[in-house]
C-alpha cells in the first residue's frame, strides 16, 4: 500500500468465493486483455471488486466504468465493504461523490464512474479498466478513449457483459449491438496469449437459491431465459422477425449441387456500421421427385473496415468462389461501391441494385423462399443469422447489413436465373421477384 512516515496496521477484507469457483478463476486472471459473459446474478461484479481491490492494494490505478448509477453501486458497495477498515484510520481517502478512493500523495486509486461513450469515459489514466454491462457502451468508449488510457503502464482491461436481448438495445449506446459478443468471440480465437474469455451462467453461482431459478425459469420465455439467465450469446429470436430459426436449422446443407451461377451481394455501410458482404449460388435440386431450383449461401464475409478494405474483400470472396457477378447496393454512395470495387480489380463482373422499396417489403420474397426449404446455408454463419432471426421490420434501429448482403444476392440469383430459363415471375410493386408456388 505505499510507505509513510507512520506505520498503521489494518486488516483490509475482501469478497470470499467460496465455492464459486468460476469467480475465482476470472477474479485471480493475469491475462491483459479479459472478458466475461456471465448470467444475471451470476456474481460478476462482485468477482470483478475483489480484482480491482487487491490490484489496487498492489498500487496500481484501477478504473471502473458502467453505463448507470444504479449499476455502478453494486461494485462501490463492495469495495467500500473491503476497504472501510483502512478508510476509517485515514491510511485511505475516500470522496463519496466522486466514487473515488485513493493512497493520498500517490497514483494509487480506484476509482467508479458512469460511463457510456467516448465523452463520458475521458478525463483519467488506468493500469486496470474495467468496462462493465460491455454490451451497453458505444464501442468507441474502449477503442478511442479507454485503450490509450493504459498505455502509460501497459495496462490491463476486463469486458464485463450478459448477451444483449432485443429489449435492452432501446438503452443501448451501442451502434453495432453485437459488439460485445463479437469482442468474446475475438478472444476465444485469439492465439497471441492476451486474452482470456469466460463464461458461466446464473446456475453457476452456488449461492443462488436453486428453486428460486426454476420459478424464474417458468415465468420466462425460453430465448430471455437463455440469455439472462444461461448467457447464451446465441439464444436471440424475436418472435417478430420475418425469419424463423427451423427454417435455416432444418434446410442446413453440408454439401452443395453443381451450381449455375455464383454471386456476392454488397450492402455499403451508412457511416460507422458493417460493409454486408454475402455471397451465394443457385443449382438444381431433387425435392419430391422433381427438378428445382435452390440457392446456397456459401459466405458471410461482412466486416466494419474502410472502403478500401472491404473493396478488398469483396474481391477476394468474388475470386475464390469464381463467382459471376457481384451485385452492389447504389442507394447510399451513388456509383462508390461499383467505383471501389473497380479500382481494386476493374475487370470485376458488376451489377447496381436500387433499393426502391423498404427493406421488409424486398426481404418478405426471400423470407419465403426460406419457410419452403429452397435456401441452405452451407455451415453456420452466426453474425448473419442473428440479423436474420432478429430484425424486426419497423422496430429494429440498427441497419441489417448482412441481411441486406443476403437478400440482395439471393434476389438477384433467383431473378436473373429463372428469367434466363423462361420460368414465371412475379411482379410486385415494380420490382420482379421470383416466389415459388
Amino acid at each position: 500500500m505505499g510507505t509513510s512516515t507512520a506505520q498503521v496496521k489494518c486488516t483490509v477484507r475482501l469478497p470470499a468465493f467460496g465455492e464459486h469457483i468460476r469467480q475465482q478463476q476470472m477474479a485471480e486472471c493475469q491475462a491483459k486483455r479479459m472478458i466475461a459473459c456471465v448470467g444475471r446474478r451470476g456474481g460478476k461484479t462482485v468477482g470483478i471488486a475483489h480484482r480491482a481491490v487487491k490490484r489496487f492494494l498492489a498500487g496500481r490505478r484501477v478504473l471502473y466504468a458502467v453505463p448507470t448509477t444504479e449499476q455502478l453501486n453494486r461494485f462501490w458497495v463492495t469495495v467500500l465493504w473491503s476497504l472501510s477498515p483502512a478508510i476509517d484510520k485515514k491510511i485511505f481517502y475516500k470522496n463519496e461523490t466522486e466514487h473515488i478512493i485513493e493512497f493520498p500523495g500517490t497514483e494509487q486509486r480506484i476509482k467508479a464512474k458512469t460511463a457510456w461513450n467516448v465523452d463520458t469515459l475521458r478525463g483519467d489514466y488506468a493500469d486496470d479498466l474495467i468496462l462493465d454491462e460491455w454490451q451497453l457502451m458505444d464501442e468507441d468508449a474502449w477503442r478511442l478513449v479507454g485503450l490509450p488510457m493504459l498505455a502509460d503502464n501497459d495496462g490491463s482491461a476486463a469486458f464485463l457483459f450478459t448477451p444483449p436481448s432485443l429489449h435492452s438495445r432501446s438503452s443501448s449506446k451501442a451502434r453495432d449491438p453485437l459488439h460485445a459478443i463479437k469482442m468474446f468471440r475475438m478472444a476465444h480465437a485469439d492465439n497471441t496469449g492476451d486474452w482470456r474469455p469466460f463464461h458461466w451462467t446464473s446456475y453457476d453461482n452456488p449461492y443462488l437459491s436453486r428453486s428460486g431459478l426454476e420459478r424464474i425459469k417458468r415465468d420466462m420465455t425460453t430465448s430471455a431465459h437463455r440469455q439472462e439467465i444461461l448467457a447464451d450469446w446465441e439464444a436471440e429470436i424475436s418472435e417478430s422477425a420475418i425469419w424463423k430459426a427451423e427454417w435455416i436449422e432444418n434446410n442446413r446443407a453440408t454439401k452443395v449441387p453443381a451450381l449455375m451461377r455464383v454471386g456476392v451481394g454488397v450492402d455499403p455501410p451508412g457511416g460507422v456500421t458493417e460493409c454486408g458482404i454475402v455471397a451465394a449460388g443457385i443449382g438444381d435440386c431433387t425435392c419430391k421427385g422433381k427438378s428445382e431450383k435452390h440457392v446456397f449461401v456459401l459466405a458471410d464475409k461482412s466486416l466494419a473496415a474502410s472502403p478500401d478494405v472491404w473493396a478488398r474483400e469483396v474481391v477476394s470472396c468474388y475470386s475464390a468462389l469464381k463467382a459471376d457477378r457481384v451485385f452492389g447496393e447504389k442507394n447510399y454512395g451513388g456509383d462508390m461501391v461499383k467505383n471501389i470495387i473497380r479500382m481494386v480489380d476493374p475487370l470485376i463482373s458488376y451489377e447496381d441494385v436500387n433499393a426502391t422499396r423498404g427493406k421488409a417489403v424486398r426481404a418478405e420474397p426471400i423470407a419465403a423462399l426460406y419457410e419452403q426449404g429452397k435456401v441452405h446455408h452451407v455451415g453456420k454463419f452466426p453474425e448473419l443469422e442473428r440479423e436474420l432471426l432478429t430484425w424486426e421490420p419497423g422496430v429494429s434501429s440498427w441497419s441489417p447489413n448482412r441481411l441486406d448482403a443476403c437478400v440482395w444476392v439471393l434476389t438477384k440469383l433467383m431473378l436473373q436465373t429463372v428469367v434466363a430459363s423462361g420460368s414465371p415471375i412475379i411482379l410486385l410493386q415494380g420490382e420482379n421477384y421470383w416466389r415459388p408456388k
